[in-house]
């Protein structure tokens, strides 16, 4: 018995093209994230996914309805999985933070209780998005031996994988930067008790354990 859990990136924007930071500013797919979008979903294909949820921002929300529409599952949004609030970086390019604020990013990348100026840091897009995780766990029993698909955002799937196979906060920069229509791939599997627990309860996500498949896998790999 297992769960599995497929967190999509949305395709590429015109902000991803030109290195400049979105966080949850609400920008559009640009053509080629349409394509982008439009394979991941004839190759997710297959995947066994049996629901989809998605960001509420439109590059999210957009890419959701590509894959959607080819796996013919619906979809349900969730502010809680968008994208980390970058604060004063919002808008900015990667040099204009860089000459603004020397060594910033690199400091941000390496510590996930740092945020940016009037942002959020990682730890806390985390303690945000794992209860959509949790509450999928308890009220959905059609996800044993499926597949749940998560289209969401770089910043915000790096801090749930992270999160979801417990990871302290010095682990959570193994984690390099997820590309657009990349994945991150986690399994769920019942939670080890020595001799086994006569009680366990497949609705309690306090009794199931995260174990990674993928981190960063092109939806064709």
């Amino acid at each position: 018995m297992s769960r599995r859990l497929i967190m999509l990136r949305h395709g590429q924007t015109e902000y991803n093209a030109a290195r400049r930071m979105q966080g949850q500013l609400d920008t559009v797919l640009s053509a080629a994230g349409v394509e982008q979008a439009r394979t991941a979903a004839q190759q997710l294909k297959g995947a066994g996914i049996t629901r989809i949820v998605s960001s509420d921002l439109t590059r999210a929300r957009h890419t959701a309805e590509i894959v959607a529409a080819a796996l013919g599952v619906d979809v349900t949004e969730d502010p809680r999985l968008r994208e980390t609030h970058l604060g004063q970086w919002q808008g900015l390019t990667h040099e204009e933070v860089d000459n603004a604020h020397r060594g910033a990013r690199a400091h941000w990348r390496n510590n996930p209780s740092w945020a940016p100026p009037g942002g959020e840091s990682r730890l806390e897009v985390a303690r945000r998005a794992r209860p959509v995780v949790d509450e999928l766990i308890a009220s959905y029993p059609q996800w044993q031996d499926n597949a749940v698909l998560l289209v969401a955002h770089g910043g915000t799937i790096s801090a749930l994988t992270s999160n979801l196979l417990g990871f302290g906060e010095g682990q959570y920069p193994l984690l390099k930067g997820l590309e657009n229509v990349a994945t991150s791939r986690v399994r769920a599997l019942p939670r080890y008790t020595e001799g086994g627990d006569p009680d366990y309860d497949p609705a309690d996500p306090a009794q199931v354990a995260w174990y990674l498949d993928a981190w960063n896998q092109g939806v064709s790999e």
